[in-house]
C-alpha cells in the first residue's frame, strides 16, 4: 500500500503544472560558478553540473545525472548515505522527491531553499544554498523536520552531498597535533571510502582540520588546475567521507560526526546542520584562497573588514609568578614598544584555590586579591593611563577538580557516573548543554566586562578535549553531547554578541584546536599554535593561509625559536602581529628595531589583513618560502622572503611575483632592516613596471640561513 502511495504520489508532481516533467532545473550561481540540479522524471533531485559558471543554452544541454542531490538511507542507496531516519513505527528508511523551491535575493547575493519531501512519512527535508556572488563562495546547510505522532531518530544528517566525475582525485587534509599543526598531505584517491574525521568534542580539530582541498584529473598548483576548496562551520565532531564508486565517481559528505550522536527529533520540530562552505576555482589553489578570504573578511569572521589591535602578552615574561606592581611597569613597555594592547595571560585569578599553576583555580573568576590588590580595573585604570588598551584571557568551559565552583557544582561538569574522573591538564569540561552552566558562561563574562568596561580584548581559552564524556544534564539522551554542547556554546557567544557586539574575542584552544568559521562568527581572530618557533610558523601559517585570511591569524614574537629576532619579526608580520616575550632580555638595539617594526607593521597592516594573498614558493619546496599581499586597487603590495636552511651552494633564481598591474610602475622597497644592516635586496630603490616583476622577478631569497626580507612596493604616477 505505501508502495502504492509512493508511485501516486509522484505522478500527482509530474502532473503539477509541468513542475518536474520537463526536468526543472535549479541554478546556484556566482559571478564563476554554477551548481545545477535537475529534477528527474521520478521526482527526485540530482546533481547535473559543478564548476565554471555555464551560459543558458549550455545548462540547457545538461542530464540530471547519477548523483541524487542529498541519498537517503534505507531505499536503493549502495553507497554512503546523506540522511538516515528511524520513523516513530520503526522503519529506517527514506525517499525524498523534489516538492518545490524558492530563491531569495539579498544584496546581490541569492539563497536557494529546496524542499524535499518523503512520499509516505511525513518528513521534509530542506536544502539550503547560498551563493555569495562577487567572492564566488557557497554555503549549504539542511533543514529536517516531521509530523509524525512521535518523535524520530536522525543517525546521519549531513550538511552537503557533492558528486564529481573525473579520471582521478587528488586530496589535500590538513593535520596534526599539539604544536604541530596544519601539517600538509595530498594523496590520490582510490576506489572505497577515506574519512576524515574529529571525535574530540571540544577541542575537535587538534588532529584533522575541518577543511581540505580536492583537485580533479592532476594535482592543482597555485595558478592551474581544478580545484574546490571545502570546510565546516563547526566547532565540534565533524566528518568528511570521500567516497570513489566502481565508476569512477566521486561522493564527498561532509558534515557533524555522526559517531555516537543519535539524535532524538520532536514532531514540529527543525534539526539543523551546520554550513558548508566551498568554493570552486579552475585557476588553482591561489584563486581559491582568495575566494575564501574575501568572504572570511565580508561574511564569515566578526568584524573582518576592521583592523587589529597589535599587543604584548605577559606569559612569557611572567608565567604564573607576577603581581599588580610587575603588570603595571609591563605596560610602560607595552607603550614604549608602540603596540596598541597589553594582553593579561593565565593566573590572576581564584582566591580559596589561587591559580599558581594549573592545577586549581579554574572556575574561579574573582581576582586574586593577593597578587591583584587592586583588582582587575586597577589594572584596566593603569594600562590606560600608559595610553594601551588591556586584555584579559578565560578560560570559561572548563574547571579544576581544586576549584570552588567544582565543589558547589559536581554536576556541573561532563563526567561518566560509576567510572573514575579523567583529567587533561588537571580538568574537566563543564556542561555546557545545561542552561544553568550557559548561564554561569555569560555572567562571568558580563560581570568581568560590567565591573571592569575598559577591558578592550578577551582571549578565549579551551585546553581540553571530551574524555570519559557524560551530561548529567541530558540523563537518557547521552548520544546528543556532542552536538547540543556546541549548540550550547553557540547560544552563550550568540548572548555575548547581542549586548558586546564590537568586541575583539581571540579563539584560542591551547593551540589551533579550534579553528572554524562556525567559531569566527562570534570570534575575531584565532591562536593557530602555541608553537611559535618562526621556522615553525612559516608553514602552520602557510597551511591556514588556504582558508583564513591573514588579520585572523594570530602570530606572536617569542623566544620558542632561536632565529635573529628581525627573522621572527618578519614572520609574524604575515599575520595579526602580537609579542609574547621578555622585553628585558632584547638588547636597546632590539627594542630599536622592534618598535620600528611595529610601526611599519601598522602602516602595512590595511594590505597585509585586506589584501589579496599569492604564495609564491612553498617552504615544502626547497629551503625558502615567499608569498605576497596585494591591495585591491593594485596600488601597493607587500612581499615577504625567508630562507630556512639552504643547501650549500644554494643558486636560487629570482621570484616572479603575483597580482600586480602590468601596465603600472612600482617602486621596490626594502624596510624592516636591523639597524646597522643594509638592505639585501639590489634592486632596492629602484622603480620596475608590474609586467617585469611578474615575469622577471625580483632576487629576493638570501644564502644566509634564517634570513628574511620584508619589501614593499608603491605604485609611482
Amino acid at each position: 500500500m505505501k508502495n502504492l502511495i509512493r508511485v501516486l504520489g509522484v505522478l500527482l508532481l509530474l502532473m503539477k503544472g509541468g513542475t518536474t516533467s520537463a526536468q526543472q532545473q535549479i541554478a546556484i550561481e556566482t559571478e564563476k560558478i554554477s551548481l545545477v540540479f535537475t529534477v528527474g522524471t521520478n521526482g527526485r533531485l540530482y546533481q547535473s553540473y559543478l564548476g565554471k559558471k555555464l551560459s543558458a543554452p549550455s545548462k540547457a544541454l545538461l542530464s540530471p545525472g547519477n548523483g541524487e542531490a542529498y541519498v537517503p538511507s534505507g531505499g536503493d542507496n549502495l553507497f554512503e548515505p546523506a540522511v538516515r531516519m528511524i520513523h516513530a513505527d520503526g522503519n529506517p528508511s527514506l525517499e525524498l522527491v523534489y516538492e518545490s523551491h524558492a530563491v531569495k535575493n539579498e544584496g546581490g547575493n541569492t539563497t536557494t531553499s529546496i524542499v524535499l519531501k518523503d512520499m509516505v512519512y511525513p518528513v521534509k527535508v530542506v536544502l539550503h544554498f547560498s551563493a555569495f556572488s562577487k567572492e564566488n563562495v557557497l554555503k549549504e546547510w539542511v533543514e529536517i523536520s516531521h509530523t509524525e505522532k512521535a518523535p524520530v531518530q536522525l543517525t546521519h544528517f549531513a550538511s552537503s552531498m557533492l558528486h564529481f566525475k573525473a579520471d582521478d582525485y587528488w586530496l589535500t587534509q590538513f593535520h596534526g597535533d599539539w604544536a604541530e599543526e596544519m601539517h600538509i598531505s595530498e594523496t590520490k584517491l582510490t576506489s572505497g571510502i577515506k574519512i576524515i574525521d574529529s571525535k574530540l568534542g571540544t577541542r575537535a580539530n587538534m588532529y584533522q582540520t575541518p577543511a581540505f582541498a580536492l583537485a580533479t584529473n592532476r594535482p592543482a598548483t597555485e595558478e592551474e588546475g581544478e580545484v574546490l576548496l571545502g570546510t565546516l562551520a563547526w566547532t565540534g565532531n565533524f566528518q568528511f567521507a570521500f567516497e570513489v564508486d566502481e565508476k569512477q565517481q566521486l561522493r564527498i559528505v561532509s558534515g557533524m560526526n555522526p559517531f555516537a550522536s543519535e539524535y532524538t527529533l520532536e514532531t514540529k520540530k527543525n534539526f539543523t546542520t551546520p554550513a558548508f562552505i566551498f568554493t570552486y576555482s579552475d585557476m588553482g589553489k591561489g584563486q581559491a584562497s582568495r575566494n575564501f578570504h574575501a568572504w572570511g573578511r565580508n561574511h564569515g569572521v566578526l568584524n573582518g573588514n576592521k583592523e587589529r589591535m597589535t599587543l604584548l602578552n605577559n606569559w612569557e615574561a611572567t608565567q604564573f609568578d607576577f603581581d599588580e606592581k610587575k603588570l603595571i611597569a609591563l605596560f610602560g613597555e607595552a607603550k614604549e614598544l608602540g603596540v596598541d594592547m597589553f594582553l593579561l595571560d593565565d593566573g590572576w585569578f581564584g582566591n580559596k584555590y589561587p591559580r599558581h599553576s594549573d592545577n586549581a583555580g579554574l572556575g574561579d573568576w574573582d581576582a586574586n586579591k593577593k597578587i591583584l590588590t587592586n583588582g582587575v580595573s586597577a589594572l584596566v585604570k593603569g594600562a590606560n593611563e600608559k595610553g594601551v588598551k588591556f586584555g584579559i584571557w578565560i578560560e570559561p568551559e572548563m574547571v579544576n577538580p581544586k576549584s570552588e565552583l567544582y565543589e558547589k557544582h559536581p554536576d556541573w561538569v561532563l563526567k561518566l557516573p560509576n567510572r573514575k574522573e579523567h583529567y587533561f591538564r588537571n580538568q574537566l569540561v563543564l556542561d555546557l548543554i545545561n542552561p544553568q552552566v550557559q548561564d554561569f558562561v555569560y555572567k562571568l563574562v558580563d560581570d568581568l566586562l560590567t565591573t571592569n568596561p575598559g577591558i578592550a580584548y578577551i582571549k578565549w581559552d579551551c585546553n581540553r578535549m571530551m574524555t570519559n564524556t557524560y551530561s548529567p544534564f541530558l540523563k537518557n539522551k547521552q548520544s546528543q553531547v556532542y552536538i547540543d554542547y556546541v549548540k550550547g556554546f553557540y547560544a552563550v557567544m550568540e548572548r555575548i554578541r547581542k549586548k558586546y557586539p564590537a568586541l575583539p574575542i581571540m579563539l584560542c584552544s591551547g593551540g589551533g584546536g579550534r579553528t572554524d568559521y562556525g567559531a569566527l562568527q562570534y570570534f575575531t581572530e584565532f591562536w593557530p599554535s602555541d608553537n611559535t618557533d618562526a621556522v615553525e610558523r612559516i608553514f602552520i601559517q602557510w597551511g591556514y593561509s588556504y582558508f583564513f585570511p591573514a588579520n585572523t591569524i594570530a602570530a606572536h614574537i617569542t623566544s620558542w625559536g632561536k632565529q635573529p629576532l628581525k627573522f621572527r619579526t618578519d614572520v609574524a608580520m604575515m599575520g595579526r602581529l602580537g609579542y609574547d616575550i621578555n622585553l628585558a632580555h632584547l638588547s636597546e638595539t632590539d627594542i630599536a628595531f622592534s618598535k620600528a617594526a611595529v610601526k611599519k607593521y601598522k602602516e602595512l597592516s590595511p594590505v597585509i589583513g585586506q589584501g589579496d594573498l599569492f604564495r609564491l614558493i612553498a617552504p615544502t619546496m626547497d629551503g625558502r618560502a615567499a608569498l605576497m599581499y596585494v591591495d585591491s586597487l593594485k596600488q601597493k603590495a607587500v612581499l615577504f622572503a625567508y630562507t630556512l636552511h639552504p643547501r650549500y651552494g644554494e643558486n636560487w633564481s629570482a621570484v616572479k611575483l603575483k597580482g600586480l598591474d602590468p601596465l603600472k610602475k612600482y617602486l621596490v622597497n626594502e624596510t624592516n632592516i636591523y639597524p646597522g644592516a643594509n638592505p639585501s635586496l639590489s634592486e632596492n630603490g629602484k622603480t620596475f613596471t608590474g609586467e617585469y616583476l611578474m615575469e622577471n622577478g625580483l632576487m629576493v631569497s638570501q644564502s644566509n640561513a634564517l634570513s628574511s626580507a620584508v619589501i614593499e612596493l608603491t605604485e609611482v604616477k
